[in-house]
């Protein structure tokens, strides 16, 4: 059992890899022969980009520093929207009252374009990570409430009445019994909280920035390096995917008591 999977990850990885090696040679010779690389650039071209970067630094500054920049913003948007939406969630989902007073005005912020509320924080809070962070908050915030909201309200109500018939009060119902229930939910939407948080950052810096990598995609676009937008979006997905394997190996752990489910696939 454990061959057959090792051979099935192995076989899976290998098609991967021709996928990208044939995507990237016909691109190349794409943009070699048929389309103009000026405005569609060309994985050479990016690949150089890239390492000029990494080893002579960009026209911002280090790449490192503009990396370092945008990780802080995500990371404290994210951390910061994900407390909140899941603290606020659960609160609201438990309470139907709450959540009747509160749902037109969280539906009409949720609403509201994000690039308009990032020019906001911009005037607010200025160009610095705190803008950025703001924005990144919004984007995990709304992505996060909602799973708690709806995971809260999912929980059996069967169990939480016997709960309260052998004397659990209401913390120990919520503690015990709606937090767990809730957690699958909740680390569901992490995964594509993180992304927002990214995308959040870079919008704030498009709006206005000293640095960052969302600054910097911004000045390749204002002098039509093709190839520099390119490597900006490459660096942005490598975070994004170490990020998500991150926070599956975080829920991994966390759920390691639930059993697996029926028809799941070993595990290797």
């Amino acid at each position: 059992m454990r061959s057959a999977g090792l051979r099935r990850r192995l076989g899976v990885n290998g098609v991967r890899v021709l996928l990208v090696a044939a995507w990237l040679g016909s691109w190349e010779l794409a943009a070699r022969n048929w389309i103009d690389p000026f405005y569609y650039s060309m994985p050479s071209k990016i690949w150089s980009r890239l390492a000029g970067w990494f080893t002579d630094g960009t026209s911002q500054g280090s790449i490192w520093e503009q990396i370092s920049y945008t990780l802080q913003e995500a990371v404290a948007g994210f951390v910061l929207g994900a407390a909140g939406g899941v603290v606020l969630g659960i609160v609201l989902g438990r309470s139907r009252y709450l959540s009747d007073v509160c749902a037109p005005f969280i539906k009409a912020v949720n609403a509201i374009p994000r690039i308009i509320l990032a020019s906001l924080f911009v005037i607010w809070f200025g160009l610095g990570m705190e803008s950025k962070i703001a924005t990144a908050f919004v984007l995990v915030f709304f992505a996060v409430f909602f799973n708690a909201f709806q995971g809260a309200r999912e929980v059996d109500r069967n169990l939480v009445n016997n709960a309260r018939i052998l004397g659990a009060g209401r913390m120990q119902v919520l503690w015990t019994i709606v937090v767990p229930s809730a957690t699958s939910w909740i680390l569901a939407s992490l995964h594509s909280a993180f992304g927002f948080a990214i995308i959040g950052a870079i919008v704030g810096e498009y709006s206005g920035a000293d640095k960052g990598l969302g600054l910097l995609i911004n000045h390749s676009q204002g002098t039509f390096d093709s190839a520099g937008i390119y490597a900006g979006m490459i660096i942005i997905t490598v975070l994004a995917l170490l990020a998500e394997w991150l926070l599956t190996a975080v829920e991994g752990r966390l759920l390691r008591w639930r059993p697996p489910a029926a028809g799941a696939d070993p595990q290797i």
